[in-house]
């Protein structure tokens, strides 16, 4: 065995595979890995181009997605928590994915904790640099980042397997019924990949500014340099864009100039005219806003853009709720589309009052009660908790009379009931004598003969084909397919009783 602590890894797997795939997996993946070679069946690729935006214009537009082997993602996944645990404490501080606890909008809140702390300052301003790389996982030189890799104390092994795995790829294009000739490639990790993102954080670990009045803050390939200037000194913000420019051209990354753009913050009274920035012999464009890690940022440090873009992008959303509004559907079944986040604390995210009910292989159920006459089904009711005499008499109270009065009964109708203990109870009987509710007599032991249940059984039938997916649905397609259904179910049962 090459490397114990990754077959302790697979074995949290081992439930998702039979026994025979579970072995044959460990020793696949432990021979890859004794020879620091990758098989060649697991490197092919399928790439799919994937639109970035709504309307492409060139090829530029499109974002190639690899698609890969099952067996090769959970090979990845391994070597993945393998690599985390290893290098987690080696990474750049302001590199943030792929970090414990580390997230987004903690990029976010970083990088303006930095701008808004240097402008309490007197005399100063901040220039923003949003980075753009051109094809930024399909740069990367294996042999280049297995030089990193070891410089950050890598076992060589998994160092020579990730090399493999990055060189002698076989891919092919796919886009719609069209597929292009199979290509060898040695350059570049692959969208779609397991390890793509964290191999490039690794790749670009080194890439850090040396001048403290500089931030070079990370998530994977989105780069952003903050320039704290002081008393309109940038000489440190423009040597640090140098030589970022000179890493780029080392490491083989190249400056996407067109899509790189610079935004000023300054809140100076008297604010002279700043020279634009130049990179490479380009000139950068400015911007008054930009969209960063999904967050809006205005020059002025305002929410309103920000805000603005989500109020309009939940009104997209909503706009097609009230399209289906003016289809009457309930507003149970509208709301049942919305997901449900929530904060709780550390492992209590399995605990009961922390989980939706859910439908499978039987496992969950509703109580229903229901009438109904000649004339049609009256309400339905869903019964939470324990059914008791008390439980029995509010459903009386809320549906009956409501039912008499919409199937426009006359006065000499008569309540049909078997002799369920709850209904025959001393309590329930004093409570139907007090409400002038008159029942008909049943015979002992027969409630099978309860017409009633040939409708249970045929509303069972109909939710069943909904497959809802935990309780809450179930309730809702109760509700919504009881009535209806439960109407034409009695007239089919009053045919055939007449018939007989």
């Amino acid at each position: 065995m090459c490397c114990p602590d990754l077959e302790a890894f697979f074995i949290n797997c081992k439930p998702f595979y039979s026994p025979w795939e579970f072995s044959s997996f460990i020793l696949i993946f432990n021979r890859s890995l004794e020879l620091c070679e990758v098989p060649a069946c697991f490197k092919r690729s399928t790439i799919i181009p994937i639109p970035k935006k709504p309307k492409v214009t060139t090829l530029n537009d499109y974002r190639p997605v690899a698609l890969t082997s099952v067996v090769i993602k959970s090979f990845e996944r391994l070597v993945l928590a393998y690599l985390k645990n290893i290098t987690g404490p080696l990474l750049d501080p302001l590199q943030f994915a792929y970090r414990t606890n580390r997230s987004m909008d903690d990029a976010v809140n970083m990088g303006l904790h930095f701008i808004l702390q240097h402008l309490d300052k007197s005399g100063t301003y901040v220039r923003l640099l949003f980075v753009d790389f051109s094809s930024a996982f399909n740069t990367i030189i294996p042999t280049l980042l297995q030089t990193k890799l070891t410089q950050i104390s890598v076992p060589s092994s998994i160092c020579q397997w990730i090399t493999s795995f990055l060189t002698d790829r076989h891919q092919l294009v796919k886009l719609g019924k069209f597929t292009s000739y199979s290509r060898t490639t040695s350059t570049g990790a692959p969208q779609g990949c397991v390890l793509s993102p964290l191999l490039f954080s690794l790749y670009t670990n080194d890439c850090t500014s040396t001048d403290p009045s500089v931030k070079l803050l990370k998530f994977t390939d989105n780069t952003t340099v903050i320039g704290l200037i002081q008393d309109g000194d940038k000489s440190a913000y423009r040597q640090e864009i140098e030589q970022l420019a000179v890493w780029c051209s080392l490491n083989n990354l190249e400056l996407n100039t067109l899509k790189t753009v610079e935004m000023i913050v300054d809140f100076r009274r008297n604010t002279p005219a700043l020279p634009p920035l130049t990179i490479m012999n380009s000139t950068v464009p400015t911007v008054e806003s930009f969209r960063f890690l999904g967050t809006t940022i205005s020059q002025d440090l305002k929410c309103d853009t920000h805000i603005d873009s989500i109020i309009k992008k939940a009104q997209q959303r909503l706009y097609f709720l009230r399209q289906l509004r003016k289809f009457n559907l309930p507003q149970e079944l509208l709301t049942q589309s919305v997901s449900h986040y929530i904060w709780d604390k550390s492992n209590t995210a399995f605990q009961k009052k922390n989980i939706i009910p859910t439908v499978k292989y039987g496992g969950g159920s509703v109580m229903v009660w229901g009438c109904f006459a000649a004339s049609g089904p009256g309400r339905l009711a869903v019964i939470n908790g324990t059914m008791n005499s008390a439980v029995y008499q509010k459903i009386l109270k809320e549906n009956v009379r409501p039912s008499v009065c919409d199937l426009k009964l006359k006065r000499t109708w008569v309540l049909q009931q078997d002799n369920d203990p709850k209904y025959t109870s001393k309590s329930t009987s004093e409570w139907l004598k007090k409400n002038k509710m008159k029942t008909s007599e049943w015979p002992s032991q027969s409630p099978d003969l309860n017409p009633i249940e040939m409708l249970w059984h045929d509303l069972k039938k109909v939710v069943h084909v909904r497959k809802p997916s935990n309780v809450a649905e179930l309730q809702q397609f109760c509700k919504m397919s009881g009535p209806k259904f439960l109407h034409s179910a009695v007239t089919d049962s009053l045919q055939v009783m007449e018939n007989a």
